[in-house]
């Protein structure tokens, strides 16, 4: 099996999603979202920012690898009577099915960053946004203190080494990453914004719930679960998240959780 597929179809992110709902309406609110606009929402999950642009009536098509998570957005689309948002299985890296200049505006939210290959997955996204519209990329960012970068660095000093040739994920989240690899798929410098944004998990229950997500659902952490349990490990790590988690909660109620992690959102004028 593809080794991404594979990652994200081990756990079930819709378990993690679920806390990410309310700063997935939030971004979808800021992108000037109208009806009958056509958005593809690249490495979609189950829809925690297709599902708020198909509410604004936006034609929207989600594209994720794991058929876990396609299946989960297509139920909760059907549950919520959208017509017009369908979710399918694809890869970031190759949209062979996606005809070119397709899309008015293509959204990858903490998805497509994690596809191999990144400079196929830019000019995959340039080719199906139609001249005159954007992509809007979040990524997180290496060495960012808060909680998901912290995670990603965390999980990966429990973990195997990766195979040769690896590229990071989070690679996405260095602007001058960004902008060689839009550049390298046609665009200039003066097309890309590149800017910090927040996004904020919360959920009932105190952090250590919100940890229990991460540990159970979340591909990276289960894989470092894993290697360290083989190594003996697996107290260590589990103590080394859980200091994470309640260091950077900042819900002012013990009957809470909210968490905030700061992205690199990227705005590209096709």
């Amino acid at each position: 099996m593809n080794p991404n597929k594979a990652l994200w179809e081990k756990g079930d992110f819709t378990q993690i999603a679920a806390t990410m709902r309310g700063s997935g309406e939030t971004l979808v609110g800021s992108l000037g979202i109208r009806p009958g606009m056509k958005i593809l929402d690249l490495g979609c999950g189950d829809g925690t920012t297709a599902i708020p642009a198909a509410r604004l009536g936006a034609e929207v098509r989600g594209v994720d690898i794991a058929a876990n998570l396609v299946a989960s957005g297509n139920r909760r689309a059907q549950e919520l009577g959208l017509a017009n948002c369908r979710f399918t299985e694809g890869d970031a890296s190759d949209l062979r099915d996606l005809q070119t200049g397709s899309f008015d505006l293509v959204v990858s939210i903490f998805g497509a960053m994690f596809a191999p290959r990144p400079l196929d997955v830019a000019r995959e996204m340039v080719r199906v946004t139609r001249p005159g519209g954007r992509i809007v990329m979040g990524n997180w960012i290496p060495n960012d203190p808060t909680l998901v970068a912290q995670i990603l660095r965390i999980s990966g000093a429990y973990s195997p080494p990766p195979p040769e040739g690896f590229i990071s994920p989070v690679r996405w989240g260095v602007e001058a990453d960004v902008l060689e690899r839009f550049g390298a798929a046609g665009l200039p410098v003066a097309a890309i914004d590149c800017r910090r944004d927040t996004y904020v998990f919360e959920c009932e229950g105190p952090p250590a719930g919100l940890l229990a997500r991460f540990e159970g659902f979340y591909g990276p952490t289960m894989n470092a679960l894993d290697a360290a349990r083989a190594n003996g490990r697996e107290a260590e790590l589990h103590a080394e998240l859980e200091a994470l988690f309640t260091a950077q909660n900042q819900s002012g109620d013990p009957a809470r959780t909210s968490i905030p992690a700061t992205f690199l959102r990227v705005t590209v004028s096709v």
